[in-house]
């Protein structure tokens, strides 16, 4: 019997999964998206194209490979017959290879609507929302509100939606919100029709069937552990439990089910929206990362914060993970910086730590390592024997802090810039 292996981001999302999916999926016969929605925007790039998907699994480029979205995602119809629609032209034709869980729960276009009121309503408090309507719809989840997937085969469907609509409505109504939301019905319901072709599965005996039959199963994580609705910078996080324990209740598959754990982080921090950042680089030095490392989100175009590498959030993730490969990506952004820095501890009322606090939003002032920078670009590089030894010093210390190996070190955007360390 195999295990579920899982992949999923350690800082604030924007890790560079898409692509490390991709490049680990020729190993695994089935890729699994267990939480988070088209919030998500996983960046793939090959043969000099760049494609993004939302709510897709990362594996759709891989013929044979069997993509499944799990119980734990949320989906808009519209934004997934757009993917749909866009992968068709490039020649993907997902209709024997996409398979979706009946228990993912479905957006609607009044989730939206009540995303956007929300954030609003916040003023100057506002998280920082995709305002894609994930954080309503799994409210109306763990509210019992909610319309599934499986729903849609229902003979009810229609009166079931205009309930959910029509409650909508009456929130909307009491944030004094101007709402729109039947500009968007006849697409959505185009995007339920179009679902409707797929396999609709009770995704859970899938999965565990896949195990059973010994086929590589890999769980692909959205966003990242910091914005993990528990244990990360509450309230700035995402609506999902986005850490490995997510991909057990997601897809159904049991704790003792799980092999490896893979771990990505960028060889600096970044993140989009509002709330705590304690290595922000809010100057020129933040702002060349921004420039280098086209820091822009794949989902809202929006410029991300930047800042140097957090080892007390790193190693935070790492133990919530249970992380066993460590995957670091975009150290060739770095590649023009004389002096690199590592925050190895928080100084907090003046007391040193090395844990992340409960209040995070308090202020946090870094205690950094510095490293002298390899000043070349290493985006050709093909093995470990080709990176510099500042590099290499770089990598080694955050092994060494972490306790954990660097097995893939990705170079550069591309599928085949990619060093897999032995």
């Amino acid at each position: 019997m195999s295990k579920v292996d899982i992949l999923l981001g350690l800082q604030w999302g924007d890790e560079g999964k898409g692509k490390v999916v991709d490049v680990l999926t020729p190993n695994y016969d089935v890729i699994a998206r267990f939480q988070g929605g088209p919030n998500a925007g996983h960046s793939l790039e090959f043969n000099n194209i760049k494609h993004v998907l939302h709510t897709i699994p990362s594996g759709v480029f891989h013929p044979g490979c069997i993509n499944v979205i799990g119980n734990g995602v949320v989906i808009d119809p519209i934004i997934f017959a757009q993917e749909i629609h866009s992968l068709e032209k490039l020649g993907v034709n997902l209709r024997r290879t996409l398979k979706i869980s009946k228990k993912a729960h479905l957006i609607l276009p009044s989730h939206r609507e009540l995303d956007a009121a929300s954030e609003a309503a916040k003023g100057k408090g506002k998280i920082g929302s995709t305002l894609k309507g994930i954080g309503p719809t799994y409210m109306d989840k763990t509210g019992r509100n909610g319309i599934r997937v499986g729903d849609i085969l229902a003979h009810d469907f229609q009166e079931r939606y205009q309930f959910l609509k029509n409650k909508h409505k009456e929130i909307l109504r009491q944030y004094n919100y101007q709402s729109n939301i039947e500009q968007h019905e006849e697409e959505w319901f185009k995007g339920v029709e179009l679902m409707k072709e797929y396999d609709l599965i009770d995704s859970e005996y899938e999965i565990n069937k896949y195990i059973a039959q010994g086929k590589r199963v890999l769980a692909e994580g959205a966003q990242g552990s910091l914005l993990d609705i528990d244990f990360g910078s509450y309230p700035f996080v995402t609506s999902s439990n986005t850490i490995c324990a997510g991909a057990c209740t997601g897809l159904g598959i049991a704790p003792g089910k799980v092999g490896e754990v893979y771990g990505i982080f960028k060889a600096y921090c970044t993140r989009v929206g509002s709330g705590p950042f304690p290595t922000e680089l809010d100057n020129e030095v933040g702002e060349k990362i921004r420039q280098i490392g086209a820091e822009y989100g794949a989902t809202t175009g929006r410029p991300r914060r930047c800042g140097w590498l957090d080892l007390v959030a790193l190693r935070y993730a790492i133990m919530l993970n249970g992380v066993t490969q460590l995957i670091m990506t975009k150290p060739d952004v770095l590649d023009t910086f004389e002096t690199i820095k590592v925050a190895v501890a928080y100084r907090i009322n003046g007391a040193e730590t090395d844990r992340l606090p409960y209040d995070i939003n308090a202020p946090i002032e870094p205690v950094y390592k510095e490293f002298k920078g390899w000043m070349r670009e290493i985006s050709g590089f093909k093995s470990d024997d080709d990176l510099p030894d500042e590099l290499m010093a770089y990598i080694q210390f955050v092994e060494q802090e972490t306790g954990v190996p660097i097995k893939i070190v990705s170079v550069g955007p591309n599928r085949d810039e990619t060093i897999v360390r032995e």
